[in-house]
Parts: C-alpha cells; structure tokens; sequence
C-alpha cells in the first residue's frame, strides 16, 4: 500500500530525514513512533503528496507520491493538528463544505456523526466543541470519503482517558473495515494496543522497526521473571529452570498471587536506543 526507499529531506543546512525505508502493507494499523520534532509530520507530508523530498521513492497505491491524481487523494483521508475547522461555523456546516470540495453527497454527513458520536452536535459551533470533541469532528471529515489509507498525526494528544479510548475504537473500526491506518504519536502504549507493526524515529532516522511485541522481546536482555506474593513482596527470579522449584513451592503454599515475565516496554526499548525518553502526556491506560 505504501512504500518508502531510501528518503531523505532537509531543510536548508538541517536533514529532517536521513536514509527512511518503510513497507506498509494494505489493511494494517502502523504506527511511526518518536518525540516531537523527529519527523514524524514531515513524513506524512511527503507520502501525502504534500511536500517534495531531497531523495528517495515514495510509492502509494503503487505509483509515484508525485504522481497521485485527485481520484487517488480522494481515497487518502488526512487527519493532522494544523488541519483546522472554521470556528463560526457549525459541526454540519463544517462538514458541508469539505463535501463540496472533495464532491461528497451531503446525505453522508449524518451516517458520519453518528459513526464518530457527533449526532446531537450537529448545530453547535465547532468553537464551543470541547477538545474531545473537536477530534471527533477532525475524524468525521476524514472518514467522509471513505478512506483507502487514513493518516492520522497524534489524534488522541492531550486527550482525556476516556475519550483516548473512544478514538482507539474508531480506528480500530476503520481497520476491520479494511483501510490502512498511518498512526504517528509519542504515547508508545498506545502504539503497542494498537499497531501491527511500529518504526521507531529519532532525528530522523528509523532506529528499529517491527511489530510491538518483537521489538520488546529482542530487548529483553535481562530475562526476568517477577512473582507477587500474597504477604506484599515482590521477588525477581531469573529466567531459568532453577527458578521453576521457587515457584512451584510459592504455588504449593498458596501464597502467588501473580507472575509476569518482564519484558521491556516500547518506552524503554527507545530509551535504550536514543538515550532519551519520549514526552508523555497521556495518562496510562494499558498497565
């Protein structure tokens, strides 16, 4: 669906990306995973037709990035934080009009506010809408064309728990449906609920890639396993069979209560790596 050879691009004296390689297949959830200012954005402008590169292919649909026709961007839905609305205007009209531009039938728009739970905001003024809601109304104009490919730049940043999660159901929606969804956030347990497959960015370069739990596993150098006992202690046994004795002893007492093989997160995968810790805004919501 989307393939990236060798991209680089920079602005002015600064290289914003170095060397990008990224296959992404139809139907999957990808997650492109770094702090603010990695490249994160400028790579979806670039895929998006939206802005040139230095060097490299870029291929969607199978053809050229350059060359993507209006019927092809009619089958890319675009989600990003400088994408604005027209505030005076209401949630429907807002609506209306990116129908007239992309020549969407206006009927859509209420089975589309229903799908992001906006019907009953329809006539409210997008400058009331709360900053949960204001995302839903982002993602309604996005699922208007019924998207091949969704892109969505930090959708749930800043979001309250429950309204995280209800975003988390809409593309996971999109995804049974059958498009392709282009995820870029700095929250890496959202990344591991959601994605199949996650590229690692920093200073514009993939520093790893792979589905979530893979990454994590080919980091677990340490291999522990931690056991929680009835009386409140916590033990850390090795990853070994000596350690299956300590247990069965622990079960033969009645006093485990849970045990947990102690893979590293994301997170610390990438503070591995880099050195530096991702922003976190968002509240855990995957423990």
């Amino acid at each position: 669906m989307i393939n990236i050879k060798g991209v680089t691009k920079s602005f002015s004296d600064k290289q914003v990306l170095s060397g990008i390689d990224l296959d992404i297949k139809p139907g999957m959830i990808f997650g492109l995973l770094g702090p603010s200012g990695a490249g994160k954005t400028t790579l979806i402008k670039i895929i998006t037709g939206q802005m040139g590169f230095d060097s490299g292919e870029v291929t969607v649909f199978g053809k050229s990035a350059k060359e993507l026709t209006g019927k092809d961007r009619k089958q890319i839905g675009i989600m990003m934080d400088d994408h604005g609305v027209y505030d005076r205007l209401s949630v429907a009209d807002n609506l209306k009009i990116f129908c007239d531009i992309y020549g969407v039938d206006h009927s859509r728009i209420k089975q589309v506010l229903k799908e992001v739970g906006l019907s009953d905001s329809a006539k409210k003024p997008a400058m009331k809408l709360s900053k949960g809601m204001l995302v839903r109304l982002k993602l309604a104009r996005v699922f208007m064309v019924s998207p091949k490919i969704l892109f969505l730049d930090e959708p749930t940043s800043g979001l309250d728990p429950m309204t995280m999660k209800y975003v988390h159901k809409l593309i996971l929606e999109k995804k049974a449906s059958g498009a392709t969804v282009f995820l870029t956030t700095h929250n890496m347990e959202e990344a591991a609920f959601l994605c199949d497959e996650v590229a690692l960015l920093n200073e514009g370069k993939i520093v790893e890639q792979g589905a979530p739990n893979e990454i994590c596993r080919r980091y677990n150098h340490q291999k522990k396993i931690k056991v929680h006992l009835s009386s409140g202690e916590d033990i850390e046994l090795e990853h070994a069979a000596g350690s299956t004795e300590v247990i069965g002893r622990f079960l033969e007492k009645g006093i485990l209560e849970t045990i947990h093989s102690s893979e590293p997160t994301l997170e610390s995968v990438f503070l591995e790596l880099t050195g530096r810790k991702l922003e976190q805004e968002e509240e855990a919501l995957y423990a």
